[in-house]
């Protein structure tokens, strides 16, 4: 291998996954070095299985295939925030452990991110809306029409926030608001 090859960024495929028990968003992206391209994104509509065990099964089967057809380098998944149903809760729980399962039986790494670190990676607000996060993705990725479950776009969300930290969930203390946000992504800004 050349001194070039070495230096040369490596590409790296992203599968994000946006847990869901009605619909499950994926995101699918390409990166090299501090560059991004989106390769695909939408959704697993699983409202029309009457069981859960039945969208489990199918959560596996889609997830899969999406892992065979990409061979993603890691994944990253949107950790579930808590609520005050705790059937939900746990119903959700198990699609993001199907999920992560699909990925482990690939040996393929896993990240979880909770949802305002990916708000905040994308769009500098930790508050961001599901419809603003979608406007950022819009404009990062040019993408001509958002498609109609954000779902989508949730899950290419937590894709890119997995390539801005590159795999590592940072810890350490940081100031909030914009100007930090600039210092600490200047390739960000669109010129």
């Amino acid at each position: 291998m050349s001194k070039e090859q070495e230096k040369a960024p490596k590409e790296k495929i992203i599968l994000g996954i946006d847990p869901g028990t009605n619909v499950m968003g994926y995101g699918v992206i390409l990166t090299e070095g501090k560059k991004y391209k989106l390769l695909q994104y939408g959704v697993i509509h699983l409202k029309k299985y009457e069981t859960h065990e039945l969208k489990l099964k199918k959560i596996f089967e889609r997830i899969t295939g999406i892992l065979e057809e990409f061979m993603p380098d890691s994944v990253a998944l949107e950790a579930p925030f808590f609520g005050v149903n705790v059937q939900s809760m746990l119903k959700l729980g198990r699609a993001q452990g199907v999920a992560m399962a699909a990925a482990l039986a690939r040996d393929i790494p896993i990240t979880e991110y909770s949802p305002k670190k990916v708000k905040q990676s994308v769009t500098g607000n930790g508050n961001a809306s599901k419809e603003q996060v979608a406007a950022m993705l819009q404009t990062l990725f040019s993408i001509t029409e958002l498609p109609k479950m954000l779902d989508a776009t949730d899950a290419l969300a937590v894709a890119l926030c997995h390539h801005f930290h590159d795999g590592r969930i940072q810890t350490k203390g940081r100031n909030a608001g914009w100007k930090s946000f600039i210092e600490e992504n200047p390739d960000r800004l669109k010129k």
